[in-house]
């Protein structure tokens, strides 16, 4: 046990030790295993713990997450298989977490890569041997969705849901210390809920109450225009990446996040180089916040997952959902559900994501040839503009620029994906 808390901060360590007093040591060897291990150097901010837009805490990594959701399902079960399943549940998450989920299209449910769970749990003999010794068959333990207490629909509470929860309010937001945290997970017992299936629950209104008034401070944090811009734009660079082969989708599940950094910070295409270097220097106020698009900038539309809770809390003799016996709980949780968000977010920065190295240099040759200059290689494209859908073109050649009707003539032959670049 020394050996994993020693890796963690005095706050960490203690945070860890309220969600269970009592440490289970047989779940030590799973820890230890490198499937779990790699998880230690994938964070939960999904990547925008690497630029200064925000200012979290600390890094806090997925396999510290993990480790936390079984040791809350634990203390409420004492269950091997549920506390398991915990563990396991992200053991599939790929560098920069949910950024992957963007890159494959699903920002508004973020499932996209759980499917590897069981491939992966089924091709490591060290876990594999750990569950045989402990007579645990793997369909018990790597979908945690079958154990109501591990996950459950929002709303609604679950340990995986309380976690992130819990420490997002220590080392993001910042909305509580170790003693609210102590305060709040003490008031924490199983109860029956309308469908009468298991859920985490509340034992006083007014605990509950305050609980939700600190939390609703933290949920915009997780959908923000901010942040979907940063996801979104870590899910292009690595889309890119992908896409000229500097990195395989099973990279995404093998390296740590330094090392794709690395990759990206030495990539032979200073395009992209240079647009991780403006990510990295990015702050809120370079952040693009519109309901109008700037074909200037790198701008995106996208929409993220609404992530809150409306747990049960006991009334009288039964369990009611807080939102249904505080007002103050209800507001809070009304004004997440109607927040403002922008259709159009991004970067006060060039880039675009269809813009890659080969498909510069091929639109470059297609502008040549059909430009009509022989000595096509002294001639370069510098900047395509859109102005209220009005298409621009600038061309050089080294003796003289292009004639007008040249420049027209190109224009209307080159078709709208040739015409994609605002700069290169």
């Amino acid at each position: 046990m020394d050996e994993f808390f020693k890796k963690l901060n005095q706050e960490i360590q203690e945070y860890l030790k309220i969600l269970s007093p009592q440490f289970p040591e047989w779940l030590l060897d799973y820890i230890d295993t490198p499937e779990m291990q790699r998880l230690d150097k994938v964070g939960m901010s999904c990547g925008t713990f690497y630029t200064k837009v925000y200012d979290d805490k600390y890094f806090y990594s997925t396999l510290t997450h993990s480790v936390a959701v079984a040791l809350i399902i634990w203390n409420f079960t004492h269950d091997k298989k549920q506390t398991l399943s915990g563990l396991f549940h992200d053991i599939a998450t790929p560098v920069f977490k949910h950024c992957i989920d963007f890159m494959n299209g699903d920002s508004e449910h973020q499932e996209s890569t759980e499917e590897r769970t069981e491939q992966i749990i089924k091709n490591s003999k060290e876990i594999m041997n750990l569950l045989s010794r402990d007579n645990i068959k793997i369909e018990e333990v790597f979908d945690y969705h079958i154990y109501p207490i591990a996950d459950n629909d929002t709303p609604m509470l679950s340990a995986d849901r309380l976690e992130y929860t819990l420490s997002g309010g220590l080392y993001q937001v910042r909305v509580f210390e170790l003693e609210d945290i102590k305060k709040y997970y003490g008031n924490i017992i199983i109860a029956k809920n309308e469908k009468n299936i298991d859920e985490l629950s509340f034992k006083d209104i007014d605990i509950c109450e305050n609980f939700i008034h600190d939390i609703s401070k933290l949920w915009p944090r997780w959908i923000e225009d901010e942040d979907r811009a940063c996801m979104q734009f870590i899910a292009d660079v690595m889309k890119w990446l992908n896409r000229e082969g500097d990195v395989t989708i099973d990279d995404l599940y093998k390296l740590s996040e330094k090392e794709v950094i690395k990759l990206i910070e030495n990539c032979k295409d200073s395009y992209i180089r240079n647009a991780f270097k403006n990510f990295r220097d990015a702050t809120k106020d370079s952040v693009y916040k519109s309901d109008e698009p700037n074909d200037k900038i790198y701008c995106t539309s996208v929409k993220g997952k609404k992530r809150y809770i409306n747990p049960l809390v006991k009334c009288d003799s039964k369990f009611c959902r807080i939102y249904d016996v505080s007002n103050q709980a209800k507001e809070d949780i009304e004004n997440f559900k109607n927040m403002k968000m922008h259709q159009y977010i991004g970067f006060e920065f060039n880039f675009k994501p269809e813009c890659t190295e080969k498909k510069r240099s091929h639109v470059c040759k297609i502008a040549r040839k059909k430009s009509g200059i022989k000595c096509a290689k002294k001639m370069t494209i510098f900047i395509v503009i859109f102005f209220n859908g009005n298409r621009r073109l600038r061309l050089h050649h080294r003796r003289n620029r292009l004639r007008l009707r040249q420049k027209r003539n190109l224009l209307h032959q080159l078709n709208s994906s040739e015409l994609c670049f605002l700069r290169y």
